[in-house]
């Protein structure tokens, strides 16, 4: 009987190379019920905190790192790191097998010089290993709204044909394809996380009040474009949500509720830290008096509708309105660090 279990298993290994068996069951040699499922942050800068903190004691937790000055600040928010450079593969073979659960927000590379420079070879390299062992259960990957391109101030779902303008949107078109690849050949259940602008009074140039400051001029009403935000909190527990409760191969955008023109969202900052309005411009204007980057953003205009958010993901915003996420107090209290539970409905797996 073991010489024809043994046969069977080497068929099976010569049929998929792909995959090679995990040293370890994906939660190890215990019964899960003694056993705590692995979380792999994958770009652990401020929303990847955001998520170990939500799960710290809940889950094992572990990030990639290419720092050393990062260990320290990894390790008091109890997270274990991993050394690792998504730009060098072969620092990467660890991560296969290691996770149960995996978040992705590492942005793509700049390509700068590449031939192929809408490609995004961190994502390559990242599912490249994953591969190489027993697959997670779930990963979320944290893309960008402006995949859409320009809408014209359109509402858009998720549905909306993607038609990136940027050299940036297109390579996170790529790691879009890349990760839903990566579900259908090995499994996983992936989530995208399509993401506006974040924004959080902790968080390092996380809200209008220094471009204010600097007098940084906006579009005159004619000429303004629709912009979508998310709070930096509301952005972790939808992460989580997506782990235990997203759909296979599935999109989400994640934005809060508001419908707001740029200037309009500048306006209203200026008026509750008690600030200037910042003076505005007509396009024609901006174009010489504006940085390039500041113009790409003024360039794409939509309205995103985050249906998905709330009926699939089950996520209750905290801030529903940029209004009150800009008057909320930074994280920290209990109602803001209240984990997100880790049951799931029919999708979980």
């Amino acid at each position: 009987m073991a010489l024809v279990i043994l046969g069977i298993l080497g068929s099976l290994r010569r049929h998929n190379p792909a995959i090679l068996p995990s040293n370890q069951s994906p939660l190890g040699a215990l019964p899960a019920r003694f056993r705590r499922e692995r979380l792999l942050i994958v770009g652990c800068g401020d929303v990847g905190l955001r998520v170990a903190k939500l799960q710290a004691g809940r889950l094992r937790l572990f990030a990639l790192t290419s720092s050393p000055d990062r260990v320290p600040l990894l390790r008091e928010c109890g997270v274990t790191p991993l050394a690792g450079n998504l730009d060098r593969p072969a620092t990467l073979d660890r991560l296969a097998g290691m996770a149960t659960r995996i978040v992705h927000m590492a942005p793509p590379s700049t390509a700068e010089g590449q031939a192929q420079w809408w490609r995004d070879t961190r994502t390559l390299a990242l599912s490249q290993a994953l591969r190489r062992r027993t697959p997670a259960r779930s990963l979320a990957y944290g893309s960008t709204s402006g995949v859409y391109g320009d809408c014209a101030g359109a509402r858009v779902d998720e549905s909306r044909p993607l038609a990136p303008s940027t050299p940036r949107a297109q390579r996170r078109v790529d790691a879009e394809a890349l990760v839903r690849h990566l579900g259908r050949v090995t499994g996983t259940r992936v989530s995208i996380l399509r993401i506006p602008g974040i924004y959080a009074a902790d968080r390092a140039g996380g809200t209008p009040r220094e471009r204010l400051m600097r007098g940084t001029p906006v579009l005159q009403a004619q000429d303004d474009v629709y912009t979508n935000h998310i709070h930096a909190d509301d952005l972790a527990r939808a992460t989580l949500a997506a782990l235990w409760r997203g759909r296979r191969q599935r999109a989400y955008n994640i934005n809060d509720d508001s419908e707001l023109k740029m200037g309009d969202y500048f306006d209203l900052a200026a008026d509750l830290y008690g600030l200037p309005r910042p003076r505005r411009l007509a396009r024609d204007t901006a174009q010489s008096e504006l940085p390039l980057m500041l113009l790409s953003f003024m360039s794409e205009s939509r309205r995103l509708v985050n249906h998905r958010l709330k009926s699939e993901l089950g996520v209750r915003l905290r801030y529903p309105t940029v209004r009150q996420g800009l008057l909320a107090p930074p994280a920290g209290t209990e109602a803001v660090r209240q984990p997100i539970p880790l049951t799931g409905t029919a999708s979980t797996a």
